[in-house]
């Protein structure tokens, strides 16, 4: 039997819940997954455009499994978290090369996966596959969190476990996808992170938040603590033929995979900068021309970014199975690249 709960956030949702998101026009596994992955951490309107563009070159998770995964990546520069990503390339593989090119429909199977938890995992069978599984997205926490006053940052393992069982309690047995999109939808536009609508809430008659008036001490926030700064200096290396020089980044950390300038000491002095290209790279280059420092954000460290404009007077071939290529900046925009980097680029 649907409870109250429930019974409420669908008839909200079938009035004012999102039903014609790009992923629910033939909501297949592969298109589920697809924009699972884009959503964790990121808005709808900001996935829209990278879903529709990455669905139109890799239509099939076949297509996905054959690329590249520079080329992966390049569809995805600019969505930040490069490692979901590389995850999915992985999982594309798998499914291709384990699975026959069928995705798995048990949610124990699909959690075997490559960047595939238990909550991605129950939003795809739930909403591919009309199966009941619970899902505890960031939204479905806010609003259980809230709903039920659970106390504590949900990273905590006793909060977290707390939520899935008021999330399992909450699952109905019926209209599952609908059930599945509605509390996303209703943490998105109503039970925001800031200013929630409590007045438009489907469900605040029985939100124990609401009741206390203090929808904002849910959920707990994580405890804080001081960033530590790095700072690094970006080569921005130019040739006489106007290419660029970059350099794929190391498959796992930061950035993994991706393109972008080549790093220095930020212990170097400026006008020891050519001195380090030329012993690094094999390039005799210009002295450098200084550009503006900016501050970039990881979740756990903020880096300081020195860019430094240098002209290569003498180039070679770079014998580093690849690594460092030579690109037309048009070329060099097209590549995988993390925002800033693009953003110093452009």
């Amino acid at each position: 039997m649907t409870d109250w709960f429930a019974q409420q956030l669908l008839q909200w949702y079938d009035q004012h819940g999102r039903r014609n998101l790009p992923w629910h026009r033939s909501p297949s596994a592969y298109r589920i997954w697809i924009s699972e992955i884009m959503l964790q951490q990121t808005q709808v309107t900001t996935v829209i455009p990278y879903f529709e563009r990455f669905m139109e070159r890799f239509p099939t998770v076949q297509d996905l499994a054959t690329a590249s995964t520079d080329e992966v990546l390049s569809y995805w520069s600019g969505l930040g978290y490069y490692a979901r990503a590389r995850n999915l390339h992985k999982a594309a593989m798998t499914i291709v090369e384990d699975h026959a090119g069928t995705f798995p429909q048990a949610q124990d199977e699909l959690q075997k996966l490559p960047g595939i938890g238990r909550s991605t995992a129950a939003a795809i069978v739930a909403q591919a596959h009309a199966q009941r599984a619970s899902i505890l997205d960031g939204n479905a926490k806010r609003v259980l969190a809230r709903y039920h006053a659970v106390e504590g940052w949900p990273g905590r393992t006793s909060v977290a476990n707390q939520l899935w069982q008021h999330a399992e309690t909450h699952t109905p047995n019926e209209r599952i996808q609908a059930y599945t999109q509605a509390i996303m939808d209703l943490g998105a536009m109503v039970c925001t992170r800031r200013r929630p609508g409590c007045a438009a809430c489907p469900v605040r008659e029985g939100c124990l938040a609401y009741a206390r008036n203090n929808p904002d001490a849910y959920p707990g926030s994580k405890p804080k603590k001081e960033k530590p700064e790095k700072s690094v200096w970006m080569l921005v290396i130019e040739d006489g033929e106007g290419r660029i020089l970059l350099e794929q980044r190391p498959p796992s950390g930061i950035w993994g995979g991706l393109m972008s300038f080549p790093e220095a000491d930020p212990a170097l002095q400026p006008e020891e900068l050519p001195e380090h290209c030329e012993t690094s790279l094999g390039l005799q280059t210009s002295e450098p021309e200084t550009l503006a420092p900016f501050r970039h954000t990881f979740s756990h460290y903020h880096l300081w970014i020195q860019p430094v404009k240098l002209t290569a007077i003498r180039t070679r071939v770079l014998s580093d199975n690849g690594r460092h290529q030579w690109l037309p900046r048009q070329n060099a925009l097209e590549a995988g690249l993390p925002a800033p980097i693009r953003r110093l680029l452009s």
